[in-house]
């Protein structure tokens, strides 16, 4: 252990910490803004700056580690002035729209600000100004407001191993940018959003679409329904002040049946559509002796990236559509027969916690009978803005339930939002069929966890099935590179592109630099879908009573030509660069 002195506290850590990291376990507080823990551990914007006796000039105390012995001030009138001008230069170069900035309120150079008592700018000069690249359907840039704390690049070359932004140019004139400068929709991308959760301004942020949900709903001819994904219901709460992983599902309900959508239905029947229609997939794969591994294709942010690195493999892919995407076809094609609905006067709206969404719902293959499967995706986020613009007092809201027929859900459906979930979910399917019973084993704790990569080797009816779950997209890249080269002898592999799945979506609410260093946001917002999953009544997907009615009156068997009209997509190879 190392002894030492910060502000006058005797403080005892174990060897090899920062000196930010021992000051905060002591509830010592020291401004970042380029500190991201485990991503971004540099020292560039030098807002960390502390004295060390015996030492000249300051120490940034992001990078530097604890010494025997050692005396720290961290909040001397020098190191407070030094931080000012650090601030200031800072501030020099930035646009100052906060008041109609997307992260007004949640930003960390505006608290910063605010925390120094900000209200001039000493060093007004020359500014840099950038385009705004709002080309793509998921990701807006605006490098008019980049502080170039280069977390964003950290995360995009380190967390997810793309790298489609890095630091170009020199001096003034560096910025954070893609090859030549392209827009985000022309290179590799994947849209994942990672970048926005990491970005500690509004540099980026994902593509808004409240105002024509906004014009749907006041539309009298149009008849608007929504869905709402797993990871939604357990995020949502933070953005009204409510603890981490709180169930806000009867809440979040009543909330848009009053923003004054015609349907709200949950999307977790959609996931339970998903495993019926993807372990029927498997199950022929592995029986008819068809391409295996097969991976799952739930996570658009994922299948982008296998589209532009891996075109030779997508026959592994499942040609199952998401969840969302699935209940979408179903209401503009079931539920408007069997109402009554015109089908062309049906908006779908989905709420998740991810942007890729947005993008998955533009594709050109996401529609049947010239119909849209879905209109609009909105973020968990963007939804919290039409609720606080309707003026909705979110926490003191009664509970309502989701609407029939298709409210019903399994506790399967639940776990789809976190990593190993749609893993977990199908082998309670498949291993129902394989054995020709109801199992009563339901959890399958190997697939489990917050392991980046995490593998199985399960006896279901004597066959030994290997499956692995990869979450994050440098994981996925082992996976994929194992595969290729014929290393690989997995029967089944999920994937999604977010660390943590869908609880860590990029359109999730946004948690500062602090929050994330002192809390588990992951595990908290999976131990709520789990909770979910294990009170609910049905737990397996096939037993959905509202899945089995519409296989019934409309679709048939799983796998026969209608699910595949509905419920299947195919996907091709895309160049990296379009330029």
């Amino acid at each position: 252990m190392i002894n030492l002195v910060i502000d006058g506290k005797q403080i005892q850590v174990e060897e090899n910490i920062t000196i930010l990291e021992a000051a905060r376990r002591n509830g010592i507080d020291i401004p970042t803004l380029c500190f991201l823990k485990e991503i971004n551990e540099v020292g560039d914007c030098r807002m960390c700056i502390v004295e060390v006796e015996g030492r000249r000039g300051f120490v940034t105390s992001c990078i530097q580690k604890v010494e025997e012995g050692m005396v720290v001030k961290t909040h001397s009138q020098e190191i407070l002035e030094a931080r000012k001008i650090i601030l200031d230069l800072i501030l020099s170069n930035h646009h100052k729209d906060c008041l109609t900035c997307s992260r007004n309120g949640n930003c960390e150079l505006q608290n910063l600000a605010m925390k120094f008592n900000v209200q001039k700018i000493e060093y007004e000069g020359e500014m840099t100004e950038h385009e705004v690249d709002d080309k793509s359907p998921s990701i807006v840039r605006d490098l008019n407001k980049c502080i170039l704390c280069r977390r964003c690049v950290a995360t995009c070359k380190n967390v997810q191993e793309i790298g489609a932004i890095d630091c170009t140019e020199r001096g003034f004139n560096s910025c954070i940018s893609t090859v030549d400068n392209q827009s985000l929709n022309d290179v590799d991308c994947t849209f994942c959003g990672q970048c926005i959760q990491s970005c500690p301004t509004g540099a980026l942020k994902e593509k808004e679409y409240i105002e024509e949900v906004w014009a749907n709903l006041k539309d009298e001819n149009i008849y608007t329904v929504v869905q709402t994904a797993p990871a939604v219901r357990v995020a949502l709460g933070e953005e009204f002040g409510m603890p981490i992983g709180t169930n806000v599902k009867g809440k979040m309900v009543t909330a848009l049946k009053n923003l004054g959508f015609d349907k709200v239905f949950d999307t977790n029947t959609g996931a339970d559509f998903t495993i019926v229609e993807e372990a029927t997939e498997f199950l022929e794969r592995l029986q008819d002796g068809g391409k295996l591994p097969m991976i799952t294709s739930c996570s658009p942010g994922w299948v982008r990236f296998a589209e532009k690195n891996y075109p030779d493999l997508l026959g592994h892919l499942s040609s199952c559509k998401s969840p969302h995407q699935m209940f979408g076809a179903i209401i503009k094609s079931y539920f408007a027969e069997k109402y009554g609905v015109p089908a062309e006067k049906i908006c779908v709206v989905s709420i998740m916690p991810c942007i890729a969404k947005k993008y998955e719902a533009s594709r050109e293959e996401m529609e049947v009978d010239g119909l849209r499967d879905v209109d609009y995706v909105l973020t968990t986020r963007e939804l919290a803005k039409m609720i606080r613009q309707a003026n909705i007092d979110f926490v003191n809201l009664e509970d309502s339930n989701f609407d029939d027929p298709m409210g019903e859900a399994s506790g399967a459906g639940a776990i789809f939002g976190t990593t190993g979930g749609v893993m977990e979910a199908a082998l309670r399917t498949a291993a129902d069929v394989l054995e020709g019973k109801n199992l009563e084993h339901l959890n399958y704790e190997q697939v489990r966890g917050e392991k980046g990569i995490k593998e199985a080797s399960l006896n279901i009816a004597g066959k030994e099935l290997k499956v692995v779950v990869a979450s994050g997209l440098a994981n996925a890249r082992k996976i994929m590179e194992q595969i290729k080269e014929g290393k690989a002898d997995y029967h089944f592999v999920e994937i999604m592109a977010c660390p943590g799945g869908c609880i860590m979506g990029g359109g999730q609410p946004i948690k500062n630099s602090k929050v994330r260093s002192a809390v588990d946001v992951r595990k908290l917002r999976a131990d709520a879908l789990y909770t979910i999953d294990e009170a609910s009544i049905v737990r397996k997907s096939h037993e959905n009573p509202a899945v089995k009615q519409v296989y019934a009156e409309f679709l048939g068997k799983p796998g026969d030509e209608k699910a595949h009209k509905y419920l299947h997509t195919h996907y091709t190879p895309k160049a990296k660069y379009n330029f």
